[in-house]
C-alpha cells in the first residue's frame, strides 16, 4: 500500500531531572530531506538521528523538532558571572570600535544580557542527558509518523484508484468515439486524397506519399488511446506494488498528459476534444495527488 509523505508525530517525556517535547512534521519533496531542531547536548547524537530517519522513510521533507523543559524539581537558574563578564566587555570594545568610526549605538539593557544563551543557567544544564530514554522517544515518534503516513496513504489510495477509473472509463468513450467517426475520417481521407491527386502534376511522387501517410496518421488516434490503456494498467500495477512508487507515478502522469495533449489535437470532432479536454482535467487532479505519494 502507498504512504502518504505527509504526516504529524509527538512525544513527550521525562527521566531523572529532564523532561523533552519531541514533534516531527513531514511534507512531500522530490527526495528525503531531513531538517533537526536540537539542543546543544544533543548534537552529538544529530548522525544517528539521521540514519534513524533515514532507514525508515525514503522521501519527504521531515523536520525533528526537540525541546528540553524545564522541571519542576529542577535547581533554580543562576546567573553565570564569568559568562557575562565576557559578553559585557566584548559590548564594550563593539562599542569603542564604533565611536572611532563615528557610529553611535544603542546602550544594551539588563534584560538583552539576561537573555543570551549561557548567561543564565540551572544546575542541571550541564548534567548528563538521558540519551538512551530521548532515543526511545524517537522510536516512537518515528512508529506514529510512519503509521500516520500510511494512514494517509491509504486514502490517498482510495483517491487515486478512483481516479484511474474515470480515466479508464473516458478512455473507454474516447475509444467509441474513435470508432464512431471512422467512416467520416475515411471520407475525409478521400477528399484530401482527390484535392491532393488533382494538384500533383509536377510534384514529388516520394513527397505526395508523404503528405498522404501524414493525413492518415493525424486522423488516427488509436495509438493514444491503446497507450493510454495501458497506462491505466501501469498505475495500478504501482499501486498494488510494495515500497516507495511515487517517483514512478509521478513520471507516468507526465505519460498520461502526453496522450491526452496528442488525442485533442488529433480529436478533429467535438465529441473527441470534449473527452480529450476531460481527460487533462483528471489526469492534472490526479497529478497533483501523487506528488504526495513517498
Amino acid at each position: 500500500m502507498i504512504r502518504s509523505m505527509t504526516a504529524f508525530a509527538s512525544e513527550t517525556g521525562r527521566a531523572e531531572q529532564t523532561a523533552w517535547v519531541l514533534e516531527m512534521r513531514g511534507v512531500n519533496a522530490k527526495g528525503l530531506d531531513i531538517r533537526l531542531r536540537l539542543p546543544e547536548r544533543l548534537m552529538p547524537q544529530e548522525q544517528a538521528i539521521r540514519a534513524k530517519i533515514a532507514k525508515a522513510f525514503s522521501r519527504g521533507n521531515i523536520g525533528v523538532t526537540l525541546r528540553l523543559e524545564d522541571d519542576a524539581t529542577a535547581s533554580p537558574v543562576q546567573l553565570d558571572e564569568h559568562v557575562l563578564e565576557s559578553y559585557i566587555l566584548a559590548a564594550i570594545r563593539v562599542r569603542t570600535m564604533a565611536k572611532n568610526k563615528g557610529l553611535k549605538l544603542s546602550e544594551a539593557s539588563a534584560p538583552d544580557y539576561l537573555g543570551i544563551r549561557g548567561v543564565m543557567r540551572s544546575d542541571t544544564d550541564n548534567g548528563p542527558l538521558p540519551e538512551a530514554e530521548i532515543m526511545q522517544s524517537l522510536d516512537t515518534a518515528i512508529a506514529g509518523f510512519s503509521a500516520m503516513r500510511a494512514s494517509e496513504g491509504a486514502a490517498l489510495d482510495g483517491v487515486l484508484r478512483q481516479q484511474l477509473a474515470q480515466i479508464a472509463d473516458l478512455t473507454a468513450e474516447a475509444a467509441q468515439l474513435a470508432d464512431a467517426r471512422r467512416d467520416q475520417v475515411a471520407t475525409n481521407l478521400k477528399a484530401n486524397l482527390t484535392r491532393i491527386m488533382d494538384n500533383v502534376d509536377g510534384a514529388d511522387p516520394d513527397r505526395v506519399a508523404q503528405e498522404l501517410a501524414l493525413l492518415a496518421v493525424k486522423a488516427d488516434v488509436s495509438e493514444e488511446i491503446d497507450r493510454l490503456t495501458a497506462h491505466v494498467a501501469a498505475a495500478r500495477a504501482l499501486l498494488d506494488a510494495d515500497g516507495p512508487v511515487g517517483r514512478k507515478l509521478d513520471f507516468l502522469m507526465q505519460e498520461f498528459n502526453r496522450e491526452a495533449n496528442t488525442l485533442c489535437s488529433k480529436s478533429g470532432s467535438p465529441e473527441l476534444t470534449r473527452v480529450g479536454l476531460d481527460l487533462k482535467a483528471l489526469i492534472d487532479q490526479m497529478r497533483e495527488q501523487v506528488q504526495n505519494v513517498e
